[in-house]
């Protein structure tokens, strides 16, 4: 296939399926429209990102496990209620964030429904040390733009 010719690619609905059980986890990754700059790393930028989420999740739109930010995109371990819609939920977080700190992000999203522990597992993993592959921190936890479910409720920052 030439350069110049894309196959055409299908929208995906983002919709939990009726058949997932209620509780279920998704793998999801965002990213900004500019990849290989800082963006959501900065202080500023990324108290309003990660207070957003928290926002959405202390309205019971979504329920974070973990959520990290990188420079140019973020990963989370998310749930949603049976009738989200997660394509509305990002969109609808995505416009506040963009407004409010001019991010402009890359249409859609990425998603995975976690279908066992080994995959969760594989998956935080993953996320957690995201940033210490990339060189931008020593430990995972050390790393302060993150969002992380605890025993004491949901905290910001390095563990």
């Amino acid at each position: 296939m030439p350069d110049d010719e894309q196959p055409n690619r299908k929208r995906l609905h983002h919709d939990v399926p009726h058949w997932v059980e209620d509780g279920a986890l998704f793998f999801i990754t965002v990213n900004c429209a500019e990849r290989g700059r800082e963006q959501l790393t900065e202080t500023r930028t990324s108290t309003v990102l990660l207070e957003a989420a928290r926002f959405y999740h202390d309205r019971h739109k979504w329920h974070i496990t973990l959520m990290l930010l990188m420079p140019d995109h973020f990963h989370a371990i998310v749930s949603f209620p049976r009738a989200a819609v997660m394509a509305d939920l990002f969109k609808s977080w995505k416009r506040y964030t963009a407004r409010e700190l001019g991010i402009v992000w890359q249409d859609g999203f990425f998603d995975h429904r976690l279908r066992n522990d080994q995959e969760e597992n594989a998956k935080h993993h993953y996320i957690r040390h995201n940033p210490v592959r990339k060189n931008l921190c020593a430990r995972p936890e050390d790393w302060p733009h993150q969002l992380h479910w605890t025993s004491g409720g949901l905290l910001i920052g390095a563990w």
